[in-house]
């Protein structure tokens, strides 16, 4: 018999099979066993997540896999939350599993870093599962998921069109399973206070176009659909879009508006009766001591958001001790200027600071759209005034805009969202302009540098931007190194000369740390000590001259999120630290290029873990100067 002769089309389709069954193995093996290598291991635990998570993906704008899931919503059901939570149990033992010792350097941190966040999110949150509030005024599901779909929803064509429809068509199912959650919670006794309560509830009945009038009486906004941020979003963006019909628009734009009519409000309507029955039963007391094991979850979160072991003492001492050398160097300055005044406190002489005219924007649409202007300005000056500290840069832009207006009313004055993973969305700083008089002139430069550049920008963008190293280290959080580094960047920033002549400038400066110093003290106060909601606003005023209503809002913000606001200062106390060894160590060779690059070039990690990474910068520093 003459053997057949094997065609090239032969060999190029068997080769290709092999590769197919190849790599569907490695897929296969990634995904549901054992990795072959603990850098598989790391691929492994990214991918589950995101397969597991379509908002995380959108967020992210995660290519191909945003496709997959971009019509879906999380699911939060409990069974479902509690099957995410041993899983991750289980990737924690994996990952303690491969043996430390016979792992590369670059390893060894991969798994030092994942570890600890595995560890902290794991084992040590298991007995405070139900320990939070997922729906609060910060970020709340309430107000997150309306703004995952404006910011992060893509709508550049009609299958990003019709997922988004079909996202708004499960905003019941998702809400349903949220009050399941809220409803354990509640037999457990995890309660928010009533005050916070009611701030949501004015939050949502605003969102679905509900006003109540003086006297009770509640009406609905005749044009609540279309003057809803989903709708207008949804329409703004596909009304640019040239290849899609006018009539096809306006279909589009009629499914919208009847998701929203049968699924988005009636969702939010019984959130707000819910939340209206629990009133019933909660309390105004402010802090997490009032729940099971309220002490030992407060240690728990004051661990989690710091990376320490600090006790609720040690970061109540810190912050007295913090807040009396931040008020001198506040004093020096209004003694230079004329302002000291012993009759007074130092909040009583910035409050009176912060209504002088020339410190003040106009009240109007002219004025907010001078605060932008302002922040912008801000911005492209010192971008472009980086190179003397710094040689790694983020590629991806920066915009400025104004926070959207349904959610003002709880949010910060400024806050960051990075950029996509795809390049497809430059980081954004968003300005909260819900009241001009928030924005003093003396403080916009810190918030701009905070949030912006040298700030979030820089860390989180150059974060996402790093190669070579497993993925999950591009986008995990750790709140003391990345608040830490945006609190380094305003003493940066002054450091580097931006606010030469400008005194009341350095005092926006040292007044903006002085609120994160002050949060050392308020946030044990409330959570440790016991400090009533209106105890820990009179000390913030009184030692930052912020007005009132902003500083009821962080308080606010500190009873629904215990020990995050700890984080900041904490973080920016332990790069300072850092620095200075790496400067005393290196002498005259200390570069604070190659020292930035140290700190930035490895993305987020806990404050231990950042040490080492200091400790060896300077070692190899020291090496290469020496040969």
């Amino acid at each position: 018999m003459t053997k057949k002769k094997r065609t090239w089309k032969f060999w190029t389709g068997r080769t290709l099979l092999a590769l197919l069954t190849l790599g569907g193995l490695w897929l296969t093996n990634l995904i549901w066993f054992h990795p072959f290598s603990i850098d598989h291991f790391y691929e492994k635990v990214f991918v589950e997540l995101v397969l597991d998570s379509p908002e995380t993906t959108t967020q992210l704008g995660i290519p191909v896999i945003y496709d997959w899931s971009k019509d879906e919503l999380d699911d939060i059901s409990d069974t479902k939350q509690w099957e995410n939570f041993n899983k991750a149990k289980e990737d924690y033992e994996t990952l303690v599993s491969y043996n430390y010792e016979n792992q590369s350097p670059e390893d060894q941190l991969n798994t030092a870093i994942l570890g600890y966040y595995m560890m902290i999110n794991t084992v040590e949150a298991e007995p405070f599962f139900y320990h939070n509030y997922p729906v609060n005024q910060i970020y709340g599901i309430q107000s997150g998921l309306p703004s995952m779909m404006e910011s992060y929803h893509k709508l550049d064509d009609v299958s990003d069109i019709e997922a988004y429809i079909s996202r708004l068509s499960k905003f019941d199912i998702k809400f349903s399973q949220l009050i399941e959650g809220l409803k354990i919670r509640e037999s457990k006794g995890i309660i928010t206070p009533k005050f916070i309560n009611n701030i949501l509830i004015i939050e949502m009945k605003g969102f679905v176009g509900i006003k109540t009038d003086s006297l009770g009486q509640t009406t609905t906004k005749p044009n609540a659909i279309t003057s809803n941020i989903l709708y207008t979003n949804f329409e703004t963006k596909v009304d640019a879009l040239k290849e899609i019909s006018k009539e096809e628009k306006t279909q589009y734009k009629k499914e919208v508006a009847a998701s929203i009519e049968t699924s988005v409000f009636p969702a939010y309507k019984n959130l707000i009766s819910y939340f209206e029955n629990l009133n019933l039963k909660a309390t105004n007391d402010a802090g997490v001591w009032k729940l099971p094991n309220g002490d030992a979850y407060y240690r728990h979160m004051l661990k989690l958001n710091t990376t320490t072991d600090y006790t609720p003492e040690q970061v109540y001492s810190l912050g007295l001790s913090e807040v009396d050398r931040i008020k001198s160097e506040m004093y020096a300055i209004l003694e230079a200027e004329n302002y000291a005044d012993s009759t007074k406190t130092l909040g009583q002489i910035i409050q009176q600071l912060n209504t002088e005219e020339r410190f003040l924007y106009p009240d109007s649409d002219e004025g907010r759209e001078m605060i932008l202007a302002d922040y912008k300005s801000i911005i492209d000056n010192i971008s472009q005034n980086m190179s003397k500290a710094f040689n790694i840069m983020p590629k991806a832009g920066l915009e400025v805009k104004r926070a959207p207006e349904f959610k003002e009313a709880g949010m910060a004055l400024g806050y960051y969202e990075s950029p996509a993973m795809d390049g497809s969305r430059d980081g954004v700083f968003f300005v909260n302009l819900r009241d001009t008089k928030e924005h003093v002139k003396f403080s916009v430069k810190t918030l701009a540098y905070h949030e912006g550049i040298p700030g979030h920008h820089f860390q989180l963008a150059i974060q996402n931007e790093l190669q070579g190293i497993p993925t999950f280290r591009t986008v995990i959080p750790f709140t003391a190194y990345s608040e830490g580094w945006a609190l380094y960047a305003e003493q940066l920033a002054w450091e580097l000369g931006f606010y030469k002549n400008d005194p009341f400038g350095n005092l926006g400066r040292l007044q903006a740390e002085m609120f994160r110093a002050v949060r050392l003290v308020v946030d044990p106060g409330i959570h440790y000590k016991k400090w009533t909601r209106e105890e820990a606003i009179d000390y913030m005023v009184e030692n930052t001259g912020l007005p009132t209503s902003d500083v009821t809002k962080e308080i606010e913000r500190y009873i629904v999120a215990p020990g995050q606001a700890c984080a900041y200062k904490i973080g920016m106390m332990k790069i300072l630290e850092l620095r200075e060894k790496a400067k005393q160590e290196l002498g005259s060779r200390f570069d604070l290029r190659e020292f930035h690059n140290a700190v930035l070039q490895n993305g987020a990690m806990p404050l231990d873990v950042l040490e080492k990474t200091i400790n060896d910068y300077i070692k190899v520093s020291l090496e290469n100067n020496n040969t």
